[in-house]
């Protein structure tokens, strides 16, 4: 059966349908009994159910979860939202419900708890270093509203204290920078290897040759150089807050 013929036995899209089998979402409350209905399949998809009430991250985002958490350093260029590890609870609320196609209520509320945990890492002993490079419209636009925005830049700069943390912000005045390919994490494993992590609309996808790390060091790098550094990007911060930016 297709997910065009599937789609049209069931409350389900076929792009719903499509996301659910790349593991891109996981399936909504009742999915599983619905298809397994549809299908004819006697019980046997239902089985899934205990695994699927688990999972807090889509498929291909597990790897990263592990990974990130067992990171020596991570290094992130955010280019349309903030990286989880700076988000506050409401901001990543307002992140998750912009998704579209549109997350339920409780796949919004499981996601942004699972966000949530993830920060452990920000306190974690051994600390991890991390950088972020910011561009400044992510600062800017409110999501979630004034007060969710400016609980979001107070908790930067609460951030931006710990020792083992560094934002830097990459500045509208800027006519031109190293980050025009967009968003990317790299990130140092226990073993002192350097794994890159690059977002995209469909999914996301890691690289490891030594040729591809070697063009996102350098151009992580050269991104750095080109931002505010540390002290500026907190002034800046300061001043958005206060109306002053």
């Amino acid at each position: 059966m297709t997910r065009r013929e599937l789609a049209a036995l069931i409350p389900y899209s076929e792009s719903q349908i499509a996301m659910v089998e790349r593991g891109e979402r996981p399936p909504k409350p009742g999915y599983v009994d619905t298809v397994d209905a549809a299908l004819g399949a006697g019980g046997v998809l239902r089985v899934l159910i205990p695994d699927v009430a688990e999972k807090h991250h889509p498929a291909w985002a597990e790897e990263y979860v592990k990974l990130q958490a067992e990171a020596l350093a991570l290094h992130s260029y955010c280019t349309h939202f903030l990286h989880g590890l700076l988000q506050t609870e409401e901001y990543a609320d307002a992140v998750f419900g912009s998704v579209r196609p549109s997350m339920e209520a409780n796949e919004i509320e499981r996601s942004v708890q699972a966000r949530l945990t993830t920060q452990i890492l920000l306190t974690r002993k051994p600390a991890c270093r991390m950088t972020f490079v910011l561009e400044e419209p992510v600062l800017r636009r409110k999501m979630g509203g004034q007060a969710v925005w400016e609980g979001q830049l107070r908790n930067l700069l609460k951030l931006s204290e710990l020792h083992n943390l560094q934002l830097q912000v990459m500045p509208l005045a800027r006519e031109t920078h190293a980050g025009m390919d967009g968003p990317m994490t790299l990130l140092e494993t226990p073993e002192h290897h350097t794994i890159g992590y690059v977002e995209g609309q469909r999914g996301s996808y890691f690289l490891t040759e030594p040729d591809d790390i070697s063009v996102l060091s350098h151009r992580y790098g050269t991104l750095r150089s080109q931002a505010l550094d540390a002290e500026a990007s907190r002034a800046l911060i300061q001043r958005l807050l206060t109306g002053e930016a």
